[in-house]
């Protein structure tokens, strides 16, 4: 039966954190929770969760998952406790480390969560900041895993904001030797300082390509992948991008640019008629809710890891 391996770095901040054989290990890990093949016992540990930002999904699937783990579950919302008061994250993150044995946090700033890390004595998770969604990531190259057996030969073509799902699909995806395109409007590229830490992973330079063109992109793509193009906290952008993303809606048309085998993905939640038309988003084509149900999965296999 496979075990869990204790991971090298004691947080899970960014893909990065995690070595390719880490992230390996992690989806084969998370395919046996899946298949039922495998029973590890957290009883005792205590997860907290610390969520600025609202959620269904992550929240949900991080309570089931260390639930089925053994587990429990504290949810320290924010708005009923001293952290929406102005308490120093640093006296927060100190006191936890107390009660908890692991922490998510979903926040805005990168570095807020950075903060927590720095003085909790327990493994921290990013469960969302504005840089990165490391945990989507694990779930969505589950979800293409279980497609295509392996990663040899994946074109995976994201359209839409460079947001931080493109930031985290462009590192998982060069820790795993995976063609990643990325299509946006100009001046919505991904973060310049994560396409610089792949470019420095990739063997093949090729492999990572940044496009305003969303028909380039799609050519022969096996997955297709899309998120909201205005997410939390840019409530007031939303107009003005509706305009700008005007062209980067994937319909049938863009469909039937890719691989005849192509997959659709969407993290949730959609704008059907916006990112994504609602014929793509119901076709056969669609494995949305596989990858959604995979955040549970992906979720208890890191949890196992990280709780060694």
């Amino acid at each position: 039966m496979l075990k869990p391996i204790k991971l090298a770095n004691n947080n899970f901040l960014s893909s990065l954190d995690l070595s390719t054989n880490e992230v390996l290990h992690i989806l084969e890990l998370a395919t046996n929770f899946k298949n039922k093949e495998i029973n590890i016992n957290l009883s005792n540990k205590v997860l907290g969760l610390i969520f600025d930002k609202s959620s269904t999904r992550t929240r949900v699937s991080f309570q089931v998952a260390m639930t089925r783990l053994g587990g429990t579950t504290i949810d320290l919302n924010p708005t009923t406790s001293q952290i929406k008061r102005g308490e120093p994250i640093k006296d927060t993150a100190r006191v936890l480390s107390r009660y908890c044995d692991v922490i998510a946090i979903r926040t805005f700033d990168h570095s807020d969560l950075e903060e927590y890390a720095k003085w909790s004595s327990k493994p921290v998770i990013n469960a969302l900041t504005d840089l990165e969604h490391p945990c989507q990531a694990l779930a969505d190259f589950l979800t293409i895993h279980e497609e295509f057996i392996d990663f040899k030969n994946v074109v995976l073509t994201f359209i839409g904001d460079g947001n931080n799902v493109a930031n985290s699909l462009i590192l998982c995806g060069a820790l795993l030797g995976v063609e990643v395109r990325i299509a946006c409007p100009k001046g919505y590229e991904p973060n310049s300082v994560v396409i610089k830490k792949a470019y420095e992973i990739y063997k093949n330079k090729n492999l990572l390509k940044i496009t305003n063109d969303p028909t380039t992109a799609v050519l022969g793509a096996n997955v297709l992948y899309t998120d909201v193009w205005s997410s939390m906290g840019e409530e007031n952008q939303k107009e003005q991008k509706d305009k700008v993303f005007n062209g980067f809606t994937i319909d049938n048309n863009l469909v039937s640019k890719a691989d005849k085998k192509a997959i659709i993905l969407h993290c949730l939640p959609a704008y059907r008629s916006k990112e994504i038309t609602d014929e793509v988003f119901e076709s056969k084509r669609s494995r949305i809710f596989e990858q959604a149900e995979n955040r549970l999965h992906a979720q208890q296999a890191l949890l196992s890891c990280l709780l060694q």
